[in-house]
């Protein structure tokens, strides 16, 4: 370094004292003649211009007088600059993931450059927080999702699209029901009675949690996922980002021609058993034979329940997209309609979308930008029965009359089935559906105040209306104890956003600032009303056939409201060096008067060490940066009104026919926020062009977890929320692209995998578990859905008797293992094992040549145990006899004789000591690889469709869930990985009468006019 600086500054020399030769030398290419520029080359002049690629403007680039770097600035969002130079000088243009460029001035003073790209990927603009910056130039931890990357898996669920496609985020489902949304968690289970869904921001303003509101975007319309998972990233929103921050970024019109495109996609869709087969009659006679004495009439029939409850089903889905405009106004509009069947009968999902994105530049100052939305969605719900009788009911059970007419089994004598249930004769008669109308607006403004000063004002309402409709005819068995019954549910919410912010963005050669204040305010109203009648008529499922009510009228109004401020403040120099850091204060009116309001704060920085000059002749390395995180956010999903004292007006409370009250929820007004405590540190390397490595290494704690508590009878109320405990999150991620070939072939592979470690850290009032007799008691030094339960120890091989583990202490204190085969002496330990995954990823190869392109994407889940909970009604050991029985996995077997090593005990009438009790016997490997889609593709030469006005056309045949890889005896692997916030009886990890997921095979078309 020494050598090399001695080397500058004599060259430095050098020239300063031959400088007239020195200028002479450089005549060929500078222009020093005045007369032909019109200006004196030795005066400064100044330069306007605009930077582009080949995508459009590029905002935040460096331009810097060669001679003098401290003479710089940057573009602003529209790529224009200003720069005042000497007329002779030598600028320097850089930006990341563009090449360095060198642009001579020789006396112009408009100069407008269009940058060729280096990185792809560093240089796309993503939407983090309430800005955009460059991939490149991010300290934080985010993951960027592009439209491309959606297409292939048919769904009209974005979340459900990203699953395996980003490290950290777990998409999960326990329901192959196109009307179910999947569960989501970013980087582990952040909380343990709060909400764990990640935040949901939608074009720059709050949606709120996800699954808490009714969809407001169409997946067609979607441009890119911006999923924020650090706390630099989240920070800015506070008091809800504890779980993680999903931006969307809707389409937007570019300038230029009007461009029409229609997209459409048909296929059929089968469900999947996987692993799992129930037994046909014969199957089931021999097994029955083996521990009673079934009567051989029962052969005569020999029903496919599951083939009767199942079916192939169709998805379509058809888009039509207008989009153009000027530089001055540009427009996005389209209509999408999208339909899947579900594989189980009389269940489908309906949705029509229609979406219009406007903007304006009202004056040189002033833009508008005009966001409107509509989505209508009918779900049908199957038959309440159809997936258990499809599972449960006998094979000797005839499902169909001799006339055809689907049997009553309440009329039968010879019916056998313990559920006296044939769903396909409730189907004829029975009706469950809900539709919805979710309408969006957003308003937004951007006003220039001054040069580097922008004021913007961002403005949304939502409204969101449901009807459902619960029918249960009189000719049913549903409806037969009530003469007929109708069910109906109402809920109307709407949300009013208003986020107002000030920006200021200036450069001091190449010193980059910005600085973000923003003040914030959010109301939300919801109400519902749930009606019920008795004694309907056949076939008229309307509330005014009702002649009497089951139940009394309920319902509720809630209200909530949120309002923050923020700032911001993100400093960059020469394209080496970023730091951010950002401070939000929060006030909720969920939580107690005493503490409402929450101050969160974020740090950040980041070092491009492949702009140093020391990795320029680094040949192999193309980028290299180093990133690092610190702060704090929140967790506010806890309900509407937890810190207040409650009472309960209901019928219990009632006194001679007066309505009257009752405590319920006891006040705590010292309530307040979860709070996680996020450190990140990680980096991002990238090798000749064509490698890029992220790598981040994160530990998050969350500390004041909110928990409902229950209460003593004798204190008057039956439960009070308090913050309780701490836990931790600790993982690693890491996403790896490589471009295998780049000529006319190209294949590019892309791996992401996510390891994670939860463990609670502690609980209040010394607390060892939160359910000490539950499953997963949730206890201090485990992980959150560790297993303790009775552990099953075999079958023993004189008997056939079921064992398991008993823990027997000797006078010295030491524990021994014994077995028995009583249940109710087992005792109950943790078995080593946990619903929560050790690691979590996806593999996709994309492969082109010419017009012909191919993609192969897999997701795979691994180290995780599932319950299969299902197993104890068709897996029993002779307990149900009137329940159909599943076939034995291969490599199970059932005791028969002395001696025998077997899986299962002896199946006996009644059951064989209480064996399908809860017990790690249903503990299964829940790990799988899936190959969640391969499409296959071919690009319509253009010369082929300019005779007939078609600009680009693609056809396409793809399908999903192929092929799945498990050791899973069950329909499929895939559960729900955490809470459902909606429904706290929903238990991570467990399998019950698995709704099957739906194998696709998709034929679709696009084109462009």
């Amino acid at each position: 370094m020494k050598i090399k600086s001695l080397l500058i500054f004599g060259a430095v020399g050098l020239f300063w004292l031959n400088g007239s030769e020195a200028f002479a030398n450089l005549n060929h290419s500078i222009n020093l003649n005045p007369e032909a520029t019109g200006t004196n080359q030795f005066a400064d002049i100044t330069i306007k211009g605009k930077i582009t690629d080949k995508s459009g403007p590029v905002p935040g680039a460096t331009i810097t007088l060669k001679s003098n770097p401290g003479i710089g600035t940057s573009t602003d969002g529209s790529g224009n600059f200003a720069i005042t130079v000497p007329a002779d000088g030598i600028l320097i243009i850089k930006s990341v993931g563009y090449k360095t460029q060198e642009i001579p001035v020789q006396g112009k003073t408009t100069i407008n450059i269009s940058l060729e790209e280096e990185n792809n990927n560093l240089s796309d603009v993503v939407v983090v927080g309430y800005s955009s910056k460059k991939q490149g130039e991010l300290s934080s931890s985010v993951s960027i999702i592009s439209a491309e990357k959606l297409k292939g898996v048919a769904s009209n669920d974005v979340i459900s699209m990203i699953q395996g496609k980003a490290p950290g985020v777990v998409v999960s489902s326990g329901s192959g029901d196109p009307t179910s949304a999947p569960k989501m968690t970013i980087r582990g289970i952040g909380s343990i009675n709060g909400g764990t869904a990640p935040l949901l921001v939608v074009d720059g303003n709050i949606l709120g949690a996800y699954g808490t509101e009714g969809a407001t975007y169409s997946p067609n319309d979607v441009e890119s996922i911006t999923i924020l998972k650090d706390a630099a990233a989240t920070g800015l929103y506070g008091s809800r980002a504890g779980s993680g921050v999903i931006i969307v970024t809707t389409k937007t019109g570019k300038a230029g021609e009007a461009k029409i495109e229609f997209s459409s996609t048909v296929g059929f869709n089968s469900p999947s058993t996987g692993n799992f087969k129930l037994m046909d009659s014969q199957q089931l006679y021999d097994y029955q034979k083996t521990f009673s004495n079934p009567d051989p009439s029962v052969l005569k029939n020999d029903t496919n329940w599951w083939d009767l409850a199942t079916r192939n089903g169709m998805t379509q889905n058809y888009t039509v997209s207008a989009s153009g405009g000027t530089e001055k106004t540009r427009y996005y509009v389209a209509g999408n309609f999208y339909r899947e069947q579900g594989t189980v009968v009389n269940n489908d999902k309906n949705a029509y979308n229609l979406r219009a994105n406007l903007s304006s530049q009202l004056t040189k100052k002033l833009k508008l930008s005009l966001l409107l939305n509509g989505v209508f969605t009918r779900n049908n719900y199957a038959n309440s029965n159809s997936l258990g009788d499809g599972y449960l009911n006998l094979p000797f059970d005839p499902a169909y009359n001799a006339d055809g007419t689907p049997v009553d089994p309440r009329i039968t004598p010879t019916w056998k089935g313990r559920d006296v249930e044939n769903f396909l004769h409730s189907t004829q008669y029975n009706l469950s559906y809900q539709r919805s109308l979710n309408l969006s607006a957003d308003v937004n403004l951007d006003y220039n105040i001054v040069k580097n000063l922008t004021f913007s004002s961002y403005n949304r309402t939502t409204f969101y209306n449901t009807f459902a409709v619960d029918y249960y005819d009189k000719r049913t068995k549903e409806g037969g104890a009530t003469n007929g019954s109708l069910y109906n549910s109402t809920t109307y919410k709407n949300r009013l956003l208003s986020s107002n912010r000030l920006k200021y963005e200036n450069s001091f050669g190449e010193n980059h600032l910005t600085v973000l204040a923003v003040g914030e305010a959010e109301k939300s109203y919801y109400d519902e009303a749930n009606l019920n009648g008795k004694n309907l008529p056949a076939g008229r499922p309307v509330m005014s056939t009702a002649t009497d009510i089951i139940s009394n009228p309920s319902g509720g109004t809630n209200e909530y409201n949120f309002s923050k401020y923020l700032s911001q403040v993100d400093y960059n120099y020469a394209g080496k060096y970023f730091a951010i850091a950002s401070f939000v204060h929060e006030n909720s009116s969920r939580f107690g008067l005493n503490k409402s309001g929450g101050d969160f704060y974020q740090l950040g920085a980041s070092w491009i060490l492949s702009n140093e000059t020391f990795l320029k002749d680094v040949k192999p390395i193309s980028f290299l940066k180093l990133r690092a995180s610190y702060g704090t956010t929140g967790n506010a999903e806890i309900g509407d009104y937890p810190s207040l004292g409650l009472y309960a007006i209901d019928a219990s409370a009632s006194y001679g026919g007066l309505p009257g009250a009752r405590p319920d929820q006891k006040g705590n007004p010292d309530l307040t926020w979860e709070k996680q405590k996020t450190a990140n540190i990680g980096f991002d390397i990238g090798f000749w062009n064509r490698i890029d490595l992220t790598v981040d290494l994160y530990d998050k704690r969350s500390n004041a977890l909110l928990f409902k508590v229950p209460l003593p009878s004798t204190d008057g109320y039956g439960y009070i929320f308090q913050n309780v405990g701490a836990l931790k999150n600790r993982g690693l991620e890491f996403n790896l692209t490589t471009k295998n070939f780049t000529g006319e072939f190209k294949w590019e592979t892309n791996l992401n995998m996510a390891f994670n470690r939860n463990t609670i850290l502690g609980l209040t009032e010394g607390k060892d578990a939160i359910t000490p007799g539950g499953s997963q008691p949730k206890a201090v030094g485990h992980d959150i859905y560790d297993y303790k339960m009775p552990i099953w120890a075999g079958v023993d091989p004189n008997n056939g008797d079921p064992l398991w583990e008993k823990v027997i202490t000797d006078v010295d204190g030491l524990n021994h293992i014994a077995v028995t085969n009583t249940y109710s002496q087992a005792t109950r330990q943790y078995t080593g094992t946990s619903a929560s995954p050790k690691f979590t990823g996806g593999f996709t190869n994309t492969f082109s040549y010419k017009g012909v392109s191919l993609s192969a994407f897999f997701n795979f889940v691994y180290g995780n145990e599932v319950y299969n909970n299902s197993r104890a009604y068709f897996d029993n050991d002779g307990l149900y006899e009137s329940y159909n029985a599943m076939v034995l996995k291969s490599g199970w077997s059932r005791w028969e004789k002395v001696g025998d090593i077997a899986t299962h005990p002896k199946p006996v009438l009644g059951g064989n000591h209480d064996s399908n009790q809860q017990s790690s016997r249903y503990l299964e490997d829940g790990s799988y690889i899936r190959l969640r889609n391969i499409t296959l593709g071919y690009q319509i030469p253009t010369s082929w469709l300019s005779k007939i006005k078609i600009s680009s056309a693609r056809i396409f045949v793809s399908g999903d869930n192929l092929w799945t890889g498990t050791k899973f005896s069950g329909i499929d692997p895939e559960v729900v990985l955490a809470p459902d916030d909606n429904d706290p009886n929903v238990i991570p990890g467990s399998s019950s009468f698995r709704y099957p997921i739906s194998k696709k095979i998709l034929f679709g078309v696009n084109i462009s006019l």
